[in-house]
């Protein structure tokens, strides 16, 4: 008497003789005899997905919750070590997770390890894989997906990011203030040399103006230096008057003064160079 039954796809079928293994069985409609042979288990070849919770504690002894998912799935060619090498495949897996995770976590600071997750999920794949290669299962992929540090942790860190950025605001503000008033002084420094240079060229043409005029009159002949002198601050002084009342805006104080002051200037700037030229004479 046979006993029939079938073996979904994916999977494969482990039967025992007397106790004993006695082949495997793939997918698809099979006959056994019951008083000899019978099917005591199946191996499925799909990808399995464990996740795992781990609470450890970083180098800077703050605790953290990670979350941890391992893909594996059996090897097909040694379904015999994956169905009878472990009793409990997933429980022994976990342990050997929890076992990594936290042997590896104290090497980094909170802020570290943010950064170092790919790299810590790479070492705890490869280490997986070595462990569990002998008992016919391979290790597809490991992802660390969650990081949950306590919420004063998470608070503490966000207030050092903001007080960071808040210094590197104030020195890029401190820096640009300095550059502006660095340019601000070069362009008063540049204004006032332009200034002064305008001023020269003015005294310059002035003098140049008041050279020709001496000329002019003193080739006349019928006018003295000393006239000529005269005439010319005369029309100096009212080219003043002229100026400030063109600028009414400015506050201007008058003191006791008459064109007679003038005259007694020219008197005096004479005979300062009547006595330059008496002591040039005598040296």
């Amino acid at each position: 008497m046979a006993c029939c039954f079938t073996i979904p796809q994916s999977e494969v079928g482990i039967t025992e003789r007397c106790g004993a293994f006695s082949g495997e069985l793939r997918p698809g409609f099979h006959l056994l005899n019951p008083c000899t042979t019978s099917l005591v288990g199946t191996v499925s070849l799909r990808v399995k997905e464990l996740s795992v919770q781990i609470e450890t504690k970083t180098k800077d002894n703050v605790f953290v919750h990670m979350g941890v998912i391992v893909q594996y799935k059996v090897k097909d060619s040694e379904i015999f070590q994956a169905f009878y090498a472990l009793v409990d495949a997933q429980k022994q897996l976990m342990s050997y997770i929890l076992n990594n995770v936290r042997g590896r976590i104290p090497n980094y600071e909170i802020d570290e390890l943010f950064t170092a997750k790919d790299e810590i999920a790479a070492h705890v794949k490869n280490d997986l894989e070595m462990e569990f290669n002998q008992f016919g299962f391979s290790i597809i992929q490991t992802l660390i997906t969650d990081i949950d540090p306590a919420d004063t942790v998470k608070k503490a860190m966000n207030e050092i990011n903001a007080a960071r950025r808040m210094r590197d605001a104030t020195k890029d503000r401190a820096e640009a203030d300095r550059i502006q008033k660095v340019k601000a002084a070069e362009a008063d420094s540049e204004s006032k040399r332009l200034s002064g240079v305008g001023i020269a060229e003015q005294r310059k043409a002035v003098v140049t103006g008041l050279h020709d005029s001496i000329v002019t009159f003193s080739n006349a002949g019928d006018v003295s230096h000393q006239e000529v002198m005269q005439l010319l601050l005369m029309n100096q002084y009212f080219d003043t008057l002229k100026d400030m009342t063109a600028h009414s805006e400015r506050s201007t104080m008058f003191v006791p003064h008459s064109p007679n002051a003038v005259e007694n200037l020219s008197k005096q700037l004479h005979s300062c160079l009547q006595g330059t030229q008496g002591t040039k004479k005598i040296a």
